[in-house]
């Protein structure tokens, strides 16, 4: 077996607008030995532009979902339809609105390869402007960032160390994190109690338990979209995203007394979602139509 062979997961939903563009980049990798794409119910062109990108490259396999499980849900059924035949060493989990440079995958892997105990291993990502993405290097969320920091966006986010090649962190995004199929496996792969957002913390949090190390390459920039599939159902997005605190915060915060603050958390989620999240999400959306 190819030491340097990576599996793809791609997990789709109303994503026709960067699809193409993000295979066709992911094709191109030499290392590249298969793309599940795990289509969430998509409503648009995503299905039929999948299908016809297979129908040129075998690599390319399409996994249909019932309905909408959610990203983890999509992650964990792509990673099992790849371990039901040859499974390569490493998965790879990329959003199809990321497009990977040529030459990225074979930088991820070298710099993973030197990593001790990698668990996951993200890139820098950005936008079409060049601009960094904030979330790509994360800090855990605690409950003093859940109640003090709840209403700022970036409370999470850690500075890039460019002195740094592969800068450790707590967690990186999930729109793409190269894992070694082993670490998959030993933390028993994502959490599909979460539907969307968050998620990507709580797999790096049980990655990090299990004693494997969290890191992003600083050296490879990858253009990140970033939300092209979330424009659409912004109330929807915010609903699972304050759903995702909830879960993350009782899975690893709530522990002896600290759980009796759960009605407190609550109900700062839900006002931060009716009075904060909510009404910046119409606001968005009217200024989108305006344009």
């Amino acid at each position: 077996m190819n030491p340097n062979a990576v599996d793809a997961v791609v997990v789709s939903y109303d994503s026709a607008s960067t699809i193409d563009a993000s295979l066709r980049a992911l094709l191109l990798q030499p290392e590249l030995a298969s793309v599940r794409v795990v289509d969430n119910g998509s409503r648009d062109d995503t299905v039929r532009r999948v299908e016809a990108m297979a129908a040129d490259d075998p690599r390319i396999v399409l996994i249909r979902q019932p309905g909408n499980p959610g990203f983890a849900a999509g992650c964990n059924a792509g990673a099992r339809a790849v371990a039901r035949g040859e499974p390569s060493p490493w998965l790879l989990f990329l959003n199809p609105d990321v497009e990977l440079p040529a030459g990225a995958l074979a930088r991820l892997l070298a710099h993973a390869a030197a990593m001790s105990r990698c668990g996951a291993l993200g890139a820098d990502l950005r936008d079409a402007d060049g601009r960094r993405d904030t979330a790509a290097r994360r800090r855990d969320l605690s409950l003093w960032q859940m109640v003090l920091a709840a209403g700022r966006r970036g409370a999470l986010d850690v500075e890039p160390d460019d002195m740094l090649v592969v800068q450790p962190v707590d967690a990186c995004s999930g729109a793409l994190m190269l894992v070694p199929r082993a670490a998959f496996d030993a933390v028993g792969g994502w959490d599909a109690g979460y539907r969307l957002h968050v998620e990507d913390l709580d797999f790096c949090r049980c990655l990090r338990a299990a004693g494997f190390v969290v890191a992003v390459a600083n050296d490879v920039p990858v253009l990140h979209h970033r939300g092209v599939s979330s424009r659409a159902r912004p109330f929807f997005v915010e609903w699972h995203k304050h759903r995702g605190l909830w879960r993350y915060w009782w899975r690893f915060e709530a522990r002896g007394a600290t759980a009796l603050l759960a009605p407190l958390v609550l109900a700062v989620l839900a006002a931060r979602l009716m009075f904060l999240a909510w009404p910046a999400a119409a606001l968005r959306a009217v200024l989108r139509r305006q344009r």
